[in-house]
């Protein structure tokens, strides 16, 4: 059985991710980070916040070409390829619009891979190489939301090794499209509508009708149980009644994720579902769980 070593969001810290990688006796050969017994798994979001993007982008890729490791995308190449990719009918605009907000969310990748230059041109073909998903035989990795009706539909229109096709990206693009809430719910989060209007303002102070979902709870499915990402002083707004038709984890297989910025001591969510973002693009530790084929996922298997 093969041994995985699932690392978290690295989001361009590449010293991170070397001390993490040494601290697991991964070594050195020929310029490229292994093990003599496991294999890497990166969860996505490589790039954007940190200053070692280019740095970062060279350790994952050459640990894949080598195999000894294996990476999905993550929303951050999700946006970074759309934001690279020309409207079909329109070679003045792009599928993500480069506005202020969204240059500045790209900044620290642009800066060291200039736009429309040979390199960035080289590292958005790399990205489209990246399956969104991974169904292996023992344990299951997806950026954000292991949403199985949503798996189940994209299962007949990935390609066979899960990439995207380049004629989804367009169709994922458009907010009204089925394609475009199948990549949110898979790669940036599963959302739900809050009832009767009610909002709340987010840590940037924008109004939200929606919020994500703990996905993975066993705790009574209300929307105060199970919402993320709500400023603590602004979960009073939320209300306390049952979700209806909500869609949670309750399959055997283990499955890691990253995406939700979690901090503190890594814990895992159950003994079947673990996050490995733990904020690093932020000041947090970077962080992998060690999977060595426990059918029940552990506390102590988590290093930083």
């Amino acid at each position: 059985m093969q041994y995985y070593d699932i690392i978290g969001d690295v989001h361009g810290h590449a010293t991170k991710l070397e001390n993490l990688l040494l601290k697991m006796n991964y070594r050195l050969v020929d310029g490229v980070f292994c093990h003599e017994t496991r294999k890497a798994i990166f969860v996505g979001d490589y790039i954007d916040r940190g200053g070692e993007e280019e740095k970062t982008i060279h350790m994952v890729k050459s640990m894949v070409e080598s195999n000894s490791a294996l990476a999905i995308m993550g929303n951050h190449e999700f946006n970074a390829i759309c934001y690279a990719t020309k409207k079909p009918n329109r070679q003045d605009q792009y599928l993500r619009e480069h506005s202020e907000k969204n240059h500045k969310q790209h900044q620290a990748f642009l800066k060291e891979f200039p736009f429309g230059s040979q390199k960035h041109e080289q590292v958005i073909k790399w990205f489209k190489t990246l399956p969104i998903f991974l169904e292996l035989e023992h344990i299951r990795i997806v950026h954000a939301c292991w949403h199985q009706p949503t798996i189940n539909k994209l299962n007949d229109l990935l390609n066979k090794d899960k990439t995207i096709p380049d004629e989804m990206f367009i169709t994922a693009s458009q907010e009204h499209h089925n394609h475009y809430q199948y990549i949110e719910n898979v790669v940036k989060a599963l959302e739900q509508e809050l009832p009767d209007g009610i909002t709340f303002n987010d840590k940037d102070e924008n109004s939200r009708s929606g919020v994500r979902v703990k996905w993975w709870s066993n705790e009574t499915p209300t929307f105060r149980n199970l919402a993320l990402t709500v400023p603590g002083e602004n979960m009073e707004s939320i209300p306390n009644s049952l979700i209806d038709d909500i869609y949670l984890y309750d399959n055997d297989k283990p499955v890691f994720f990253g995406h939700y910025w979690m901090n503190g001591k890594p814990s895992i969510q159950s003994d079947k579902v673990v996050c490995t973002d733990y904020s690093a693009g932020k000041g947090g530790d970077l962080i992998a769980y060690r999977w060595s084929g426990e059918r029940n996922l552990i506390n102590k298997n988590f290093v930083y």
